[in-house]
């Protein structure tokens, strides 16, 4: 391995730890049956909390014809409102990054609902989300 490859113990090579779960539609939960509609991502060291989100109707709708396509799409733009912060995430609106991310992954049995949190190194977490969206999502 190259010197450049090498990142020494205790340094990120100037990335920041970034946290991230994945929002998955659970149309309906006796099934256990899921699609994947969105990421969570959060850095405490940028102060940032995004969801990227990506419903795929068709999927969505071969697990549950029945599916409420529109409420699903406001539960994910409500999950969006709430790392925006500002008037769109409620009481939530006066917490900081960390608050929102942790109440957003906290788990619940909703159609929607967030995955298992998991780490990773990033110097960018905004592109870190689209990367995962296109990854994990689309």
């Amino acid at each position: 391995m190259s010197e450049r490859h090498i990142i020494k113990a205790g340094q990120g090579g100037g990335r920041d730890v970034f946290e991230y779960a994945l929002l998955r539609v659970v149309p309906r939960v006796e099934r256990g049956e899921c699609v994947n509609a969105g990421v969570l991502v959060y850095c405490r060291a940028k102060a940032f909390v995004a969801a990227r989100t990506h419903l795929d109707e068709t999927r969505l709708l071969a697990l549950d014809p029945n599916a409420d396509v529109a409420g699903v799409r406001a539960a994910l733009r409500g999950v969006e409102g709430v790392c925006t912060g500002g008037a769109a995430a409620g009481q939530a609106a006066h917490d900081d990054a960390g608050r929102r991310f942790r109440w957003l992954v906290a788990p619940r049995s909703t159609v929607v609902q967030p995955g298992p949190v998991h780490t990773g190194l990033t110097t960018d977490p905004a592109a870190e989300a689209e990367r995962l969206l296109e990854l994990l999502v689309k």
